[in-house]
């Protein structure tokens, strides 16, 4: 198999973070999607939907979506479980990577690209949709994350991690929809000091010496 990769991006980061914490090592191709190469062949036959990262097995499957990507390595790699080991962990597990990646991750993806200026045009992701950056956007999306951290604040005092007790994708979700905030400066030690503690405790972990 190969990893089709573009190392700067948040969900190729996602993938990569979740390869180390696994412990896996998978063959990687750059794809260089400033030059627009995603958008040429054979990567556009490969992935239509023209994102990275996708994960081309052997067999000539093309799997893209970087959480889909880390189920597939997961069923194939089972320890350490970062889906969760039983179906109660799996299922809490699920319920918090859903949350994050639905109330956060989204919300900031969209903020972010319409308010850096590189993401000037390309507002959405895997398209060459020549779409203005809007403001609006950029002050929904932090609406959005202010009331998601507010929602999350309690739960990270008395939890070290996403699911509880262990670490889990859900972490690897919730990191790279946190770090975005970033991009808006925003201090969240300030407003969120609970967040910004457990973000501290990913951040010194090998898997996302970036």
């Amino acid at each position: 198999m190969i990893l089709h990769e573009f190392p700067a991006a948040a969900n190729a980061q996602r993938v990569n973070v979740f390869l180390a914490e696994k412990g896996i090592d998978v063959p990687r191709n750059l794809v260089n999607v400033r030059e627009g190469a995603q958008f040429e062949a054979p990567y556009a036959a490969m992935n239509p939907f023209h994102c990275v990262p996708f994960l081309e097995l052997d067999n000539g499957t093309v799997i893209a979506e970087s959480l889909a990507i880390c189920r597939y390595l997961e069923d194939c790699h089972p320890d350490p479980a970062l889906f969760g080991a039983t179906p109660e962990m799996r299922a809490v597990v699920e319920m918090w990577n859903r949350r994050f990646e639905l109330d956060a991750f989204m919300p900031m993806l969209h903020a972010v690209r319409n308010h850096v200026p590189m993401f000037a045009g390309r507002v959405l992701p895997g398209t060459r949709a020549d779409l203005a950056q809007e403001p609006v956007m950029v002050a929904r999306g932090r609406a959005a994350m202010a009331l998601f951290l507010d929602r999350v604040e309690g739960h990270f005092g008395e939890a070290p991690f996403a699911a509880g007790e262990v670490f889990s994708v859900a972490d690897i979700t919730g990191f790279f929809a946190v770090r975005m905030t970033a991009a808006l400066d925003w201090d969240i030690a300030q407003s969120h000091p609970n967040v910004a503690a457990w973000f501290g405790r990913l951040s010194s972990r090998p898997a996302f010496q970036l």
